[in-house]
């Protein structure tokens, strides 16, 4: 089942993502789960939050990975939405 986090960054968090950006890139990596993912940007083009698309058997998974995330474990985000999604064009 696919599942939608949309996180966004607490003001000011871009050091905090620049600093656990290869460790969450690598967790993605191990972990085999995210079909899609990539930075939400701000008006001048600066990262400002993230998207990611997993594709797992249920909430509680989706929720065990989001929780496991680099970023979340750093405090990067002030909010993290996770939503059923599904996929239609693509």
């Amino acid at each position: 089942m696919l599942f939608a986090l949309i996180c966004t960054d607490k003001p000011g968090g871009l050091d905090i993502r620049k600093a656990n950006r290869t460790d969450h890139l690598a967790y993605i990596e191990s972990t085999g789960v995210v079909t899609q993912a990539g930075p939400f940007l701000d008006a001048e083009g600066g990262m400002c939050g993230s998207l990611v698309i997993l594709d797992v058997e249920d909430l509680a998974a989706a929720e065990a990975w989001a929780a496991g995330d680099p970023y979340a474990n750093a405090g990067l985000f002030s909010s993290v939405e996770i939503r059923p999604w599904k996929k239609v064009i693509g």
